[in-house]
C-alpha cells in the first residue's frame, strides 16, 4: 500500500513538471512575425529566437497608362462662316454666306423724301439702294459698296444700260491687282463668269456702274472698287423698272 502510494505521488509530481516545461516551452516561442511588404503573402516564422523577417523583393513599379479624350480644336463661329481661331490669318477661308440676309432682300418699305418717283437712292453706309416709287415708299435692295478706300458720293444719271455686259478692267485695277500677284484679263465676255452680271447701269461719265455679280455672298458688304453690286435677279428686276437718264444718289 505504501508502495503504490509512493508511486503515484511520484507521477503526478512527473505530470506537473512535465506540464510546467510544456507552458515554458511555449513561452519562450518566438512572436509571430509578418513580412513587412504588404504586397507578398505573409509568413509565419517559427523557426527559433534567431528568426528574421522575410523580405520579399518588391517587382519594379507598372508606369500607368492614363487615356485622355483626344481634345477637340475649339472653332470660332463667326457669323456667316466659320473660322478656326488657330489657323494663320493668310490660310484662313475667305467670308462666304450660304444665303443672302433677309434684310437685303428685295422688299417694299416706307420711305420719306423729297426725290421724285423713279429716282435711286444708295444708302452705301447700310448696303442699301432705294427706288422711290412715291406716297412715302421705295422698293429697297440689298447692294455690296465700295471698299475702304474706294468709297464716293455723288449724283449721276443712268447714261447706258447693257444687258450681260462685257468687262473691260481700267489699267489702275490691272496694275493693281498685278502687284498682288492676281492677274485680270484685258477683257471678259459678258456672261455667267463675268463679274458684271446679268445687267449694268452705267452713271455719267464716271467707271462707276449698278451692276450684277457672280458672287452674290458679298451683297450687304464692302467689298468693290466701287461700283454697286446686286444680286443678278436683283438688278433685273431694277433695269426692268429704270430708264437711261434716271437721277442717281449715291451718299
Amino acid at each position: 500500500m505504501m508502495k503504490k502510494t509512493l508511486l503515484l505521488a511520484l507521477g503526478l509530481a512527473a505530470a506537473l513538471s512535465g506540464g510546467a516545461l510544456a507552458n515554458d516551452r511555449y513561452r519562450e516561442r518566438p512572436p509571430v512575425i509578418v513580412s513587412p511588404d504588404l504586397a507578398a503573402p505573409w509568413v509565419m516564422q517559427l523557426a527559433g529566437p534567431n528568426a528574421r523577417p522575410v523580405v520579399y523583393p518588391r517587382q519594379p513599379a507598372q508606369p500607368r497608362v492614363i487615356y485622355r479624350q483626344r481634345e477637340q480644336r475649339a472653332v470660332q463661329r463667326r457669323g456667316i462662316f466659320d473660322q478656326d481661331r488657330a489657323q494663320p490669318v493668310a490660310m484662313r477661308p475667305q467670308p462666304i454666306r450660304s444665303r443672302i440676309e433677309p434684310q437685303f432682300l428685295p422688299q417694299t418699305v416706307a420711305y420719306d423724301t423729297r426725290e421724285k418717283p423713279g429716282t435711286i437712292v444708295i444708302d452705301t453706309n447700310n448696303r442699301f439702294l432705294y427706288l422711290v416709287t412715291g406716297d412715302g415708299q421705295a422698293r429697297r435692295y440689298g447692294v455690296g459698296v465700295g471698299k475702304p478706300g474706294f468709297e464716293w458720293a455723288g449724283e449721276h444719271r443712268v447714261t447706258r444700260k447693257a444687258e450681260w455686259p462685257n468687262w473691260t478692267p481700267p489699267k489702275e485695277m490691272i496694275a493693281r491687282e498685278a502687284a498682288k500677284g492676281h492677274y485680270l484679263p484685258a477683257r471678259m465676255d459678258g456672261g455667267p463668269e463675268n463679274p458684271l452680271g446679268a445687267r449694268a447701269m452705267y452713271l455719267g461719265s464716271t467707271l462707276y456702274r449698278i451692276h450684277g455679280t457672280n458672287a452674290p455672298w458679298t451683297i450687304g458688304s464692302a467689298v468693290s472698287s466701287g461700283c454697286i453690286r446686286m444680286r443678278n435677279e436683283d438688278v433685273v428686276d431694277l433695269y426692268e423698272r429704270v430708264n437711261v437718264g434716271t437721277k442717281v444718289i449715291v451718299m
